[in-house]
């Protein structure tokens, strides 16, 4: 009975899943495999002729990719800006030093050229290399070698994620925590405090006429004249004695200090038919729109003091543009802030709510880029492939944000879902396939060609590790996600993914993972054309 359930692929699916879990939860020092331990089950199940179909585990490489690239995006050409060049320097490193670990040993132990760039896609666990290798070499013993190194290439990567924080002695959350800050200095804090006009030459002018805004960046958002308070607009004229309060960083607190008189802290109260509250952008059509655009004091008497965007509070400029899930920090009327929350949205369902058109039609995209080949000259041309080709579209909708009526965005708890059923399907079906000629290739090559795959996997991670760390002194989390990408390695991501609660590996991964297809599909081509 267990033999005939293990033939179905969905209970083997399962149990592979379940087995996985508990495997991965089981810490020796500390050190656990978390969901990557799926794998290593896979592997003993595909040993035993376990098999999961291909279609499925291309299903869930299309969810993991398409969502890690939706949740990376928008940081993705930040990151490239950035840190860009230093990411990029490791990346051709790593392929490079693959390359170079590869032709060493080529002649060091008489390995032919197809089995050798074989042996470098199966190191570095790439498909769109190994058709380029097999279509370079038209030679079985590609893909032969390609199959003797994957497996370690798949393992190897997993294992290096897992130890090099222990080795290096890096707690990974405090390494999160202590990025997270540096990302929120990049963004001074917001700061409220109140002013009694006593420069002379602000007297009777308006805000506009002095220009308060623009000279200073601080915003003001309420005023008060004798005993009344108001909301300020572009007209209102400041007297002598009035109070201003005012909603800044620091620096243009005390620029606007110098413009029209005394700092105090404290703040002015509402009145009774004044309110402040957050409202959150909800609404399709005001995505991407600049919030000076939407003339809120004018058409509403109201004043955004601030938006707050992942956690990060931002100076409200005219030019900000507007994302969806922004929530907007408004002071104002009672009625006025009421119209602004139907013209934002504000509804909190939909920061939750899962629309899988764009989602289908993202990953439709996706495969259809990753089939474009891109020829260079008649023996040298380029094809994304699935992986990169559902990855770079979606980054590039991710960054978008929204075309006409599309969102191209999911909430946090969708994404983490799909995120990890794909990766599971994925995990599944890779250990599957690679454990069924496991122990044959041993038996039929002997434990050459599995060195040799295996020096290839290790020495570039080791080189990169020393280099990132040493030289470039990049902080591990960013480390692990250019490893990653450098290797091409999708398991070896998702070890990263579990071991920490940020997002910054994924996004390094991203940055470098299509450059790494790149040039990696150019290096073998070189080699089987021209080293003999």
């Amino acid at each position: 009975m267990l033999i005939d359930l293990l033939q179905s692929s969905y209970f083997s699916l399962f149990l592979i899943v379940a087995l996985g879990f508990m495997l991965g939860r089981i810490k020796i020092k500390g050190l656990s495999l978390d969901v990557s331990a799926v794998i290593f089950i896979a592997l003993l199940f595909g040993h035993y002729g376990v098999i999961i179909p291909k279609e499925l585990g291309n299903f869930g490489l299309v969810l993991f990719i398409f969502t890690i690239g939706i949740q990376a995006g928008p940081g993705f050409f930040d990151s490239f800006r950035s840190k860009g060049k230093t990411l990029i320097l490791i990346t051709m490193l790593i392929i490079s030093s693959a390359c170079l670990t590869a032709l060493g040993l080529k002649y060091a132990f008489n390995i032919d050229t197809p089995s050798i760039v074989g042996l470098i896609a199966g190191a570095l666990t790439s498909t769109p290399g190994l058709a380029v290798a097999i279509d370079s070499t038209h030679s079985p013993l590609a893909s032969i070698a390609y199959g003797i190194a994957y497996p370690f290439g798949v393992i190897g990567v997993i294992l290096f994620v897992k130890l090099l924080p222990k080795v290096m002695k890096v707690d990974l959350d405090k390494e999160a925590r202590r990025l997270e800050i540096e990302r929120r200095g990049q963004f001074p804090e917001l700061k409220t405090c109140i002013y009694r006009i006593t420069n002379s030459n602000v007297f009777n002018r308006s805000l506009m006429q002095i220009n308060a805004r623009a000279m200073t960046g601080a915003v003001i958002s309420r005023l008060k004249h004798k005993a009344e308070i108001s909301i300020p607009t572009a007209y209102t004229v400041l007297h002598e004695g009035d109070y201003i309060q005012a909603v800044g960083s620091d620096e243009s607190l005390n620029q606007l200090a110098l413009l029209v008189g005394e700092r105090e802290e404290g703040e002015l109260p509402l009145d009774k038919t004044q309110e402040i509250e957050s409202l959150l952008l909800t609404k399709k059509d005001m995505i991407n729109k600049q919030l000076g655009d939407l003339n809120l004091q004018k058409n509403f008497g109201c004043t955004v003091t601030r938006v707050r965007r992942s956690g990060i509070d931002l100076s409200p400029s005219p030019d900000l543009a507007l994302k969806f899930g922004d929530k907007l920090m408004i002071v104002g009327e009672k009625e006025g802030i009421k119209g602004i929350a139907r013209l934002l949205g504000n509804d909190v369902k939909k920061l939750s709510d899962t629309d899988f058109f764009p989602i289908a039609m993202g990953i439709v995209l996706g495969v259809l880029f990753g089939k474009l080949n891109i020829s260079f000259s008649d023996s040298l041309s380029f094809s994304p492939g699935l992986t990169g080709g559902v990855l770079m579209v979606a980054l590039f909708l991710s960054a978008i944000g929204k075309t006409g009526p599309i969102l191209w965005s999911m909430s946090g708890p969708a994404n983490q879902l799909l995120r990890q059923l794909g990766l599971l399907l994925f995990l599944a079906e890779v250990g599957t396939s690679a454990g069924k000629n496991l122990v044959a290739t041993f038996q039929e090559s002997g434990l050459l060609m599995f060195g040799v795959g295996a020096a290839i996997t290790l020495i570039p991670m080791l080189v990169a590790a020393i280099v990132g760390r040493l030289v470039f002194k990049i902080s591990l989390l960013d480390l692990l996600g250019t490893i990653t990408g450098g290797m091409t390695s999708t398991p070896g991501l998702a070890a990263a993914d579990s071991m920490v609660d940020s997002n910054i590996p994924s996004v390094a991964y991203a940055t470098v993972y299509p450059i790494a297809m790149v040039f990696l599909i150019l290096f073998i081509q070189v080699i089987a054309s021209a080293v003999y």
